[in-house]
């Protein structure tokens, strides 16, 4: 009995070696952190920033409305571009070197079979989600960028989650499920960003910190 123990044991331990080796596990803690505080910071200023200006909504008969915004200032979009232009700067560069000095701990290297198809599946949501999100700005649809970035970031995230840490597939799962809610509740797209982009990386960031960075 306790010979057929040790052997579930190990094979046990080898299927984890080899699910291990077939996955790019570098990805820091730490950069989810980060990039969440960041995302809280830039959620505050764009708090700060729209409620400065005047936004007019145009609802159809639908239950939900349409979230299209009739009149934009246009200073007010530029801040709000440029707010979130840093954010992503700075998330990717603490990302970077977090994730650099881990796969130096680790031995791992950085730009490597497995980092490519995590960079591969997860560009081509996020930059099919982006262009999106450039066709609702110009039909007015200010109101639907929001859910949308979530939902597409989500599915960027459970897309590349299978050549990464698995915390990355259910960061992307909440972050689907919270876009599809903030489509519900259209008016409240910065804060349900704020938690998807801000809290949501904080948390899982701090689990993956505790679960594998330690």
């Amino acid at each position: 009995m306790n010979q057929t123990n040790e052997s579930l044991d190990a094979l046990k331990d080898i299927k984890s070696l080899m699910e291990r080796s077939s996955r790019f596990i570098s990805l820091s803690g730490l950069a989810g952190v980060f990039s969440g505080v960041f995302a809280l910071l830039g959620a505050a200023a764009a708090y700060w920033r729209v409620n400065m200006a005047p936004w007019a909504l145009r609802d159809s008969d639908t239950p939900f409305g349409t979230g299209r915004i009739v009149d934009i200032d246009s200073n007010v979009a530029l801040f709000l571009a440029i707010d979130a232009l840093i954010v992503l700067l700075a998330s990717i560069a603490v990302s970077y070197y977090f994730t650099k000095r881990k796969a130096k701990l680790k031995q791992q290297p950085l730009w490597g079979t497995y980092s490519k198809h995590l960079l591969i599946n997860l560009s081509i949501p996020l930059v099919t989600g982006g262009l999106f999100c450039l066709v609702l700005f110009a039909h007015g649809l200010i109101g639907l960028i929001a859910p949308t970035t979530l939902i597409f970031y989500g599915l960027a995230l459970v897309n590349a989650g299978r050549f990464s840490l698995e915390e990355i597939s259910y960061l992307g799962l909440s972050e689907i499920a919270l876009g599809l809610l903030s489509f519900m509740l259209l008016g409240f797209g910065l804060v349900f960003w704020t938690i998807g982009f801000g809290v949501l990386h904080i948390v899982y960031g701090i689990l993956m910190y505790y679960r594998h960075d330690r």
